[in-house]
């Protein structure tokens, strides 16, 4: 199996290391035909990108697609889900300005109200320390992820299960459904192969990722093509996967 593609990695705009064009020579060294720069919504409190750096991405990757036509540079977001009723932190402007938007759940996010973060980031937090509030913490996570996908046009959920818990036959089913991406995040390992195994029981497409934080780690992607094999996952339905 070959990776053709890297879908999802930062740069010095967020908590990455290296520049957009770093990212893109990077990629263009290993003969990737895409790669997307995908930067951490607003609403993140320590890697959040501002407003005004998003309209300097935006023109920074529109000169380098002019520089180097032999690949496909995309500008994305990697938004943060925001509340219950499955807000992201993706402004309309933005929104016209992007090439993809990837959705995911992180911690260290600015929530949408006082409720949202007694029952929704609290509760997230307690479920990593309690086990009895997993199952409740699960249930609010996987509705607000399946809202998200009815309110937004996602390109692809990343690391689905790796911060917080899920239910992904009801995710991969949703995501068939409105044609989004799971993502098999390298970095992060996740989706694992016992949730991959789950979500191919559903007509869902994946994509196998590095989540890169530096130009060194664009296309390292052994441990996410590593999940996809032993779960006995064809390249037909890797989005940037093709047979070598």
């Amino acid at each position: 199996m070959k990776i053709n593609s890297d879908l999802h990695t930062h740069t010095l705009y967020s908590h990455g290391k290296s520049t957009i064009e770093e990212n893109v020579l990077s990629a263009l060294s290993l003969g990737l035909k895409k790669i997307a720069i995908t930067e951490h919504g607003l609403g993140h409190i320590t890697y959040g990108v501002k407003k005004e750096d998003w309209v300097k991405m935006r023109q920074e990757v529109d000169q380098l697609k002019i520089k180097y036509p032999q690949i496909k540079i995309l500008l994305g977001v990697e938004a943060n889900i925001t509340g219950m009723k499955g807000t992201l932190d993706v402004t309309p402007d933005q929104e016209k300005n992007l090439d993809i938007i990837n959705c995911g759940y992180h911690y260290g996010v600015r929530v949408d109200s006082i409720h949202d973060f007694f029952s929704f980031y609290l509760l997230n937090l307690l479920a990593k320390l309690i086990p009895a509030f997993k199952n409740k913490a699960r249930e609010v996570n996987t509705r607000a992820l399946l809202l998200a996908m009815d309110r937004y046009k996602i390109n692809m959920i990343t690391h689905p299960g790796a911060k917080v818990p899920i239910d992904i036959d009801k995710i991969a089913r949703k995501a068939a459904e409105k044609k989004v991406l799971l993502e098999i995040n390298a970095h992060h390992k996740h989706l694992n192969e016992e949730d991959l195994l789950k979500a191919m029981k559903y007509e869902v497409r994946f994509s196998i990722n590095s989540d890169a934080h530096h130009a060194s780690h664009i296309g390292r992607l052994e441990e996410g093509i590593k999940i996809a094999e032993e779960a006995g996952l064809s390249y037909e339905r890797i989005e940037n996967g093709e047979d070598d």
